[in-house]
């Protein structure tokens, strides 16, 4: 019953705003400069309710318009909190954690409240890490990696001593720090054993990488910037994985009979500390090898095995595995079967049983209740891959249950009730803006705690912004489509379009959420047709669909952009000769070979740090994709800007950072020889000191530069003086 009067008051609420937005369109305000150019939407749009924590299994303590609320749970009810209800939480008797701060190139500790320095030379320590038991910090300077003990007066120990320019230990490289262990990793390439008295870490040699050279223009005689960066084809990092004591000694060193070039990724510690798990791969990055490196002697066994014919891509730390506090066995990420799963393994690592399967992928886990043997976990939607979903199933793999509600996108933002009966959920769609309210992990709605709609929300004409699919033109696709509509549109009229794209490789861009901001509306209020689309390759269709990717680059993103466009022209109003398309880095790749090589569809184009042809980006990442071009000349080919520039039509803006270090500006002004040489028209600029992105005036200035452009070929008009900024 509770369900079913939550769906009539969500679809009262939404004829609500489709009727608002048709027949009362009169009798609604327009926008002003404060929404559109401050963002300020106060009255039209109100925070959300805040939760506070739960007070135990039911009642869970939030904050509504400044007010404290008791909602209990299990009855829907609220109430006025006691006054032992807003009394802090009991602290949990534990011994205070040490602090370590960095200031001034050196290390302070901070221990029971007193403070005391641990290093005193002038190399910046970087990535200071405290161990499990909280008595030593671990870090690297000078290429090296240390310890110190949390102590006043300790000395620091170098546990290698080889470190060089050229020879990082405990700090990774460019390309394992971009493309393997993440950015957040900040180059930290070393991991605790779960006891403290070891430290696993990778030793790279980078001495036959080449070095690509950054020129910056500032000063009198301007300054070269080098770093070792491999492009595809080129001599990747030697890297080793070592275990070293925190006593210090010989570092022992995973035995394995492998080439220079193979790759190795995140490292987790089995809990008991009898062995490293690391994984492996070779630089084709078709298979998958989880080592169990004994710490002792560095003999290694196979852990975990997994072959794909396209590519299997290394985690970022902590993703892959998750072990059980009981000890036996753990959870596994797997996207073997074409879809992203989860998998139980014993402790041995043998797969005891899949724990979800079907064409739906699990995104992450939220929790493990041990006790219940039930995995929480947070989904693209089995209904909607455009939706994020929460689920429940066993750890057998029986009872998978939908615990989210309704023709939404969820974002569980809170912990699960003490309990785990019951935990709280943000969720919109296109059209109806965020709700929060609380649900039961038995799958029922609990109640509302609140919208983001606020008093003046109805009284405002808005943009309507609506979530499509467009079947692909092999019919094998329902290709995912937002759209935001240009308001008072004219039956018969056709209007210019703006899609904005990412396009990379299951990096869907393209949610059924809501979204309100001030430059949206203002371009809905000018004439635009606002686009957000993904292909089939982004992650709505399964490693299945992105696999289409495969030795391709750049292939089936236009062919399915290009359908959606026709689409758009055929049933949108869309103006044909008015269809721009922008994007950075990935996004200004594919906005750059839009109007090249599909220039039939696409007429205008902003690439921003675009890559302009895949031999000229770096080894881990494009060769995931597209091998080696000794493999694969025909895929370098085609996926080349520059093999299309004949196709080109006019109406491109290239936009680079002068020192961008992961997209080198040689890619855009590569692009821009091209061209000219082709006596083709193009804008170009230059942002000094920018490297894959730029804030400060800069910005403004870029954010000025794509507005003049869209007025000048996509509206056709001169830009008002209240864009300028």
């Amino acid at each position: 019953l509770q369900e079913m009067m939550f769906f009539v008051r969500s679809l009262a609420q939404c004829s609500t705003v489709l009727l608002l937005s048709t027949a009362l369109v009169a009798q609604q305000k327009p926008l002003g400069p404060e929404q559109y150019f401050r963002s300020n939407f106060k009255g039209i749009t109100q925070s959300l309710p805040t939760p506070n924590r739960w007070l135990d299994g039911q009642r869970l303590l939030f904050t509504r318009d400044g007010q404290k609320l008791v909602l209990n749970a299990k009855t829907g009810q609220e109430s006025t909190p006691t006054e032992a209800d807003l009394k802090p939480a009991p602290e949990v008797n534990e011994p205070s954690k040490p602090r370590v701060s960095n200031r001034n190139n050196n290390l302070f500790a901070k221990v029971d409240g007193k403070e005391f320095q641990l290093t005193f030379d002038d190399a910046p320590e970087q990535n200071p890490t405290l161990s499990p038991d909280n008595k030593f910090v671990a870090y690297t300077k000078n290429s090296n990696l240390f310890v110190a003990k949390l102590e006043e007066g300790a000395k620091e120990l170098a546990l290698t001593s080889d470190g060089s320019s050229t020879l990082l230990n405990g700090y990774a490289s460019w390309v394992y720090m971009e493309e393997i262990l993440g950015r957040s990793s900040n180059y930290r390439a070393f991991w605790w054993s779960p006891d403290s008295k070891k430290i696993a870490f990778m030793r790279s040699d980078e001495s036959k990488v080449p070095v690509f050279n950054i020129t910056h223009a500032k000063g009198l005689h301007g300054e070269l910037e080098t770093m070792r960066y491999p492009k595809v084809g080129d001599p990747n990092p030697a890297v080793q994985m070592g275990i070293v004591s925190v006593t210090g000694g010989p570092a022992v060193f995973a035995k394995v009979a492998t080439n220079t070039d193979d790759y190795w990724g995140s490292a987790y510690w089995k809990p008991d500390g009898s062995a490293l798990l690391a994984q492996w791969m070779p630089r084709s990055q078709d298979e998958l090898r989880i080592l169990a490196v004994n710490p002792t002697t560095g003999d290694t066994s196979i852990f975990y095995h997994e072959k794909q014919k396209t590519w299997i891509q290394l985690d970022d730390e902590g993703q892959r595995l998750q072990f059980l506090a009981n000890g036996k066995g753990f959870v596994l990420f797997s996207d073997e079967t074409g879809w992203r799963h989860l998998y139980f393994h014993d402790m041995n690592g043998k797969r005891v049983n899949a724990i979800t399967s079907g064409n739906f992928t699990v995104m992450d886990i939220i929790e493990i209740d041990e006790a219940k043997n039930t995995v929480y976990f947070v989904a693209r939607s089995r209904e909607n891959s455009a939706r994020r979903d929460v689920y429940s199933v066993q750890l057998n793999g029986k009872k998978l249950t939908r615990l989210t509600f309704g023709d939404f996108s969820h974002q569980v933002s809170f912990d699960f009730s003490p309990t785990k009966e019951y935990f709280v959920t943000t969720y919109s769609n296109s059209n109806i803006p965020p709700r929060i309210g609380v649900a039961s992990t038995k799958g029922q709605w609990v109640a509302d705690l609140g919208s983001a709609a606020g008093a003046e929300f109805s009284d405002y004409q808005l943009a309507k912004t609506e979530f499509l699919r467009v079947k692909s033109d092999d019919g094998l696709f329902e290709l995912p489509m937002k759209v935001t509509w240009p308001i008072n549109m004219e039956k018969g009229k056709t209007y210019p379009v703006l899609i904005s794209i990412y396009g990379g490789p299951d990096a869907g861009t393209c949610w059924d959420t809501w979204g309100l901001s001030g430059n949206q509306q203002w371009w809905a209020k000018e004439g635009l047709i606002q686009v957000v689309m993904d292909h089939r390759a982004s992650g709505h269709f399964g490693k299945a669909g992105v696999n289409y990717m495969h030795r391709n680059l750049g292939h089936w993103e236009l062919i399915d952009y290009a359908t959606m466009v026709k689409w758009l022209v055929a049933n949108g109003q869309a103006d044909p000769k008015r269809i721009a398309i922008t994007g950075f880095s990935y996004g200004g790749y594919l906005s750059s070979l839009a109007v090249t090589k599909r220039s039939d569809v696409f007429t205008h184009g902003m690439a921003g740090g675009p890559v302009t042809d895949w031999t000229l980006y770096d080894s881990h990442y494009t060769e995931r994709f597209m091998d080696v071009p000794a493999e694969n000349a025909e895929g370098y080919k085609t996926s080349s800007v520059f093999n299309f520039v004949d196709k080109y039509n006019g109406g491109l803006q290239l936009v680079h950072g002068e020192i961008d270090e992961n997209v080198h500006l040689q890619n855009t002004l590569q692009l821009a020889s091209k061209l000219q040489d082709a006596k083709k028209d193009f804008q170009l600029m230059i942002y000094p000191g920018g490297r894959h992105g730029w804030g400060g005036n800069k910005n403004t200035h870029f954010n000025n530069l794509k507005n003049q452009f869209i007025y000048q070929h996509l509206l056709q008009a001169p830009m008002p003086k209240e864009m300028w900024r």
